[in-house]
C-alpha cells in the first residue's frame, strides 16, 4: 500500500494569512486562516504595509494551529508548499521566508507554488471526479483569466483581462455607491434587492481577442451614470445600480468560458478566485453549462477566497511531478502563469 503524502501549505499573499495540511492531494486536514478584513475596512481597501506586518505577527501561529488541527507534526509532513507569486511582494515574503525555515530547520523538500495555480487547484479538494483537461475561469481581485488545464501542472492561458480584473472593478463600484471593502460580497448581497435589467451598462469585446476582458468600460460607465444622476438631482437606486452592474459583468464572463468550451471542445468547466464564491455567477454559470452540455465545478466559498488548502494542493501535484526549490526561493509579485 502506497505511503500517503502531507503537504503544509502555506498563504500570504495578499491579506490572509493561513497554513493547511493536506493528504495525498485531496484530503484537507487542516485550514487555518487568519483574516485581516476587519482591518482593511477601515482604509477601504489593503494596505500592503499593514498586510506585511500583520503576516508577520501571524505566521507562526497560523503554522503552528494547522499542524495541531492535522494531528501532525513537522516530522510527518513530506514537503512545505508556499505561495511565492503572485501578489504583494512584502506580504509574499513573509510566507516565502517562514516556509524557507521551516523546511531548512525540518529538512523537508521546499515547493513554490503559484497563487493562481493554487486557486485552481481549490477545485480538486471536493470534486474527486474532476481531473485534466479542463477548462478553468479565474476570477479574483487582482486576475481574470481563461485557462486551458492541460495536466496537474501544465497550464495555457486563452483569455485575460487587458485592464481592470472583475473583482477590482467589484471593489470600485461598490466604493462608488457607498458599500465600502470588501465590495464583491456587498454588491452580490445588495444586488439581490435590484433589478439587473434597470440600467443597460456596457459589455466590452476586443477585437482580435474574443476569449479576453476589459472591465474598465463597465465601471466608468457606472461611475458616469451616477455623476449624471447628481448632476440631474435623480434619486439614485443603489440596489439596481448594483444588480445591473453585476449583471452585465456576469454576463461577459459566462459567455467568454462557454464559448471557449466549445471552441476548445471541453466538456468540464471549473470556476476559481474569490469572485467565485458570487451567488449570481454560480447561478448564470449552472444555466450555461446546463444549455451547453457542460460540467460544472467551484469550490465552497471558503476555497475560493485565499487559503493555503489549495496551496498544498498544487504542492502535491507539483511535489509528485519532482518540483522542488531551493532555499534562494524569492518572492515573484509578477508572475506568470505556467512559469517556473
Amino acid at each position: 500500500m502506497a505511503k500517503d503524502v502531507l503537504i503544509l501549505g502555506i498563504e500570504s499573499s495578499c491579506d490572509e494569512t493561513a497554513a493547511a495540511v493536506v493528504k495525498n492531494g485531496r484530503e484537507v486536514l487542516s485550514n487555518v486562516i487568519a483574516s485581516q478584513i476587519d482591518i482593511h475596512t477601515l482604509y477601504g481597501g489593503v494596505v500592503p504595509e499593514i498586510a506585511s506586518r500583520k503576516h508577520i505577527e501571524k505566521i507562526n501561529q497560523v503554522i503552528e494551529e494547522a499542524l495541531e488541527e492535522a494531528g501532525v507534526t513537522l516530522g510527518d509532513i513530506d514537503a512545505v508548499s508556499v505561495t511565492y507569486g503572485p501578489g504583494l511582494v512584502g506580504a509574499l515574503l513573509v510566507g516565502v521566508s517562514a516556509a524557507k525555515a521551516v523546511a531548512y530547520a525540518a529538512c523537508k523538500p521546499l515547493v513554490g507554488v503559484h497563487h493562481i495555480e493554487g486557486h485552481i487547484a481549490a477545485n480538486y479538494i471536493e470534486h474527486h471526479d474532476l481531473e485534466p483537461s479542463f477548462l478553468c475561469l479565474v476570477v479574483s481581485g487582482g486576475h481574470t483569466h481563461l485557462v486551458r488545464v492541460a495536466d496537474y501542472n501544465k497550464f495555457e492561458i486563452i483569455g485575460c483581462t487587458h485592464d481592470d480584473a472583475a473583482g477590482e472593478a467589484f471593489d470600485k463600484v461598490a466604493r462608488a455607491i457607498g458599500l465600502g471593502y470588501p465590495g464583491g460580497p456587498k454588491i452580490d448581497k445588495l444586488a439581490k434587492e435590484g433589478n439587473k435589467f434597470a440600467i443597460e451598462f456596457p459589455r466590452a469585446k476586443i477585437d482580435g481577442h474574443e476569449f479576453d476582458f476589459s472591465f474598465s468600460g463597465v465601471k466608468s460607465a457606472v461611475l458616469n451614470y451616477l455623476n449624471g444622476c447628481e448632476m440631474k438631482n435623480i434619486e439614485i437606486n443603489r440596489a439596481d445600480v448594483a444588480a445591473s452592474f453585476q449583471h452585465a459583468v456576469v454576463e461577459v464572463l459566462v459567455n467568454r468560458a462557454v464559448n471557449a468550451a466549445k471552441l476548445f471542445g471541453d466538456n468540464q468547466i471549473a470556476v476559481a478566485g474569490g469572485v467565485a464564491a458570487n451567488s449570481a455567477l454560480r447561478e448564470a454559470m449552472q444555466e450555461g453549462c446546463d444549455e451547453a452540455g457542460i460540467k460544472l465545478y467551484y469550490p465552497s466559498p471558503v476555497y475560493c477566497t485565499d487559503n493555503a488548502a489549495m496551496i498544498a494542493v498544487q504542492g502535491y501535484y507539483d511535489y509528485m511531478a519532482g518540483s522542488r526549490s531551493g532555499l534562494d526561493l524569492n518572492a515573484v509579485p509578477n508572475l506568470k502563469i505556467g512559469q517556473r
